[in-house]
């Protein structure tokens, strides 16, 4: 690590400019970076600088074992009270450099997936930027750490990075939300209440409170911090318990029999379409074996199918041949299938697109993703990102965003269509609710991936959205992982990777609006104002110190 790398983590001293308010420090809190009175030789010392940097890592590592498929997540809180350790009483040169330490110790294997394919360059690029960002949120909770109460604090300021980090650049990038490391944790009725925000709010505000208990909790003199760490651990719980009574599974408007089908691919990675029609033949014909399975009284007849992401890898209003598999696939079945295409209009960009198709009157309405993936549909500075990687030139024609929520009307239930990537974002779920989706699909294809664990974080995703909208989830995938989520985020039924299978299963249709789907952005918004009168009280300490 350089010298200026190693100050950046706190491992150096550098002189305030302003005197701050100090505050008593516990047993529990190790000398600082900066002590000259560490015992030992100069060896010593060395390593004792190390410590916070090499915990601050290992603090980031543990909060990606939090995440699916290990259901983990207890660890969220455990690693984010170890990076409160780090980051408190820290100067802000100190926090960055603390924060993205644990950034890349959890992105880097967080986002691995990244590299399927195309080598470590976009993967290392991705893990560094969002963990830069992570360093400038740790930077602000190392500013809020000296305050009265400041895990509360801290945990609005982790939520303002998360908001940052699903906004920008290029239109954000939410993955690895606190929120989707939580579907199985305790927390989870939280997001009917109040988002991906107040849930990822829990479990921050739940391990600084952590921390904060263990570095108070043994001075008698301090009851008053001492109670208050006990109350930021304790009301996330007591919050989750209360919100319970809004996570449920009960049909409002009856229910539905619905099907979901894995066609498979031909071979995973990027090319995984090279043959043509192959990927659409093998839906086509999964479709046609169920059709054959309910009328032999193997399956039971659903009222609506839904197929993947790219299901059909030709367009079928411009191929002939294509538009003929699709319609006898569909007749077979005898209900509206969602079919899954790439549109490629004569001019303009191409378009990732859902076709509701009828037995009878064949294609009807479409649906276009409207958040489209950086660097993966779209190429946002094409000709610098190519002086690094001629991958990008593997997307030869840019995808471009639709601008309507889609909800098809299938058979009567309003089927709200959420493609793949769109899962990620609050507001494209949320929209597609309001618009009265009785149920979420989350058609996706992940053939580019593998078997990474890129479809079980997926999949986390769309158990937590089922939570916060209370709407049975179906997500249809090439290859795998498919399943059927209930509202209470439970699975019902999924699939093996890279097997050609279908998923029938009586779903319950819900309209009610759960408070995130009122709400929508206002608690985050409310958050944000948080951490802003966080920031706000900084800034008048320092500028009474001043004065003084």
């Amino acid at each position: 690590m350089s010298s200026s790398a190693t100050r950046a983590a706190g491992n150096e001293p550098s002189k305030p400019a302003v005197r701050e308010e100090a505050e008593p420090e516990s047993g529990l809190t190790a000398p600082g970076p900066a002590s000259d009175a560490a015992p030992g030789g100069p060896a010593a010392r060395k390593a004792a600088r190390l410590v916070r940097p090499a915990l601050a890592a290992l603090s980031g590592a543990l909060l990606y074992l939090s995440f699916p498929p290990r259901p983990l997540w207890w660890l969220a809180p455990v690693a984010l009270a170890l990076l409160a350790w780090c980051l408190h009483g820290r100067r802000a040169r100190a926090g960055f450099g603390l924060g993205l330490l644990h950034g890349l110790g959890f992105l880097l294997p967080l986002l691995v997936w990244t590299s399927e394919g195309v080598g470590p360059v976009p993967w290392l690029a991705l893990a560094t930027l969002e963990g830069l960002l992570i360093g400038l949120t740790a930077l602000g909770i190392s500013l809020v750490s000296r305050l009265p109460a400041w895990p509360l604090w801290g945990a609005a300021v982790w939520v303002a990075g998360e908001a940052l980090r699903a906004r920008a650049p290029f239109g954000g990038f939410p993955w690895g939300k606190l929120a989707f490391g939580q579907p199985d944790g305790i927390f989870l009725p939280l997001a009917a209440v109040g988002g991906t925000a107040l849930l990822s709010f829990a479990v921050a505000l739940c391990g600084f409170g952590l921390y904060e208990a263990l570095r108070v909790g043994a001075d008698t003199r301090r009851a008053g911090a001492a109670l208050l760490a006990a109350v930021s651990v304790a009301a996330p719980l007591a919050g989750a318990l209360a919100a319970k009574p809004l996570v449920s599974d009960a049909a409002e408007d009856g229910t539905a029999v619905a099907a979901v089908i894995q066609g498979n691919v031909p071979r995973a990675g990027f090319d995984f379409n090279a043959q043509r029609r192959a990927v659409l033949d093998n839906h086509a014909k999964r479709t046609i074996q169920l059709a054959e399975d309910v009328k032999a009284g193997r399956a039971e007849q659903p009222d609506f199918v839904v197929w993947p992401e790219n299901s059909s890898d030709i367009d079928p209003y411009r191929e002939s041949d294509a538009y003929a598999v699709i319609d006898q696939a569909v007749k077979a079945i005898g209900v509206p299938v969602a079919i899954g295409s790439v549109l490629v209009p004569e001019t303009g960009p191409l378009r990732n697109t859902m076709i509701l198709w009828d037995p009878v009157k064949g294609p009807t309405e479409t649906y276009d993703k409207r958040k489209i993936q950086p660097f993966g549909e779209r190429i946002p500075m094409r000709s610098f990102v190519r002086l690094f990687s001629s991958d990008v030139d593997r997307v030869r024609r840019d995808f471009g965003p639709g601008k309507e929520p889609g909800v098809f009307d299938m058979a009567g239930s309003g089927v709200g269509m959420v493609t793949c990537y769109e899962a990620a974002f609050d507001d494209a779920v949320r929209s597609t609710v309001r618009a009265g989706a009785q149920v979420i699909a989350v058609p996706s294809n992940n053939a580019t991936f593998g078997r990474t664990q890129m479809t079980y974080q997926q999949l986390a995703m769309d158990r937590v959205r089922a939570v916060e909208h209370s709407r049975t989830v179906l997500v249809p995938v090439t290859s795998g992982v498919s399943a059927v989520i209930r509202p209470d985020g439970t699975i019902v039924k999924q699939t093996a990777m890279f097997t050609a299978d279908a998923l029938v299963d009586e779903i319950p249709l819900r309209s009610t609006e759960t408070p995130a789907t009122r709400f929508g952005p206002l608690p985050e918004y409310a958050l944000l104002a948080l951490a802003a009168g966080g920031f706000g009280w900084v800034l008048a300490r320092r500028i009474r110190a001043r004065r003084s």
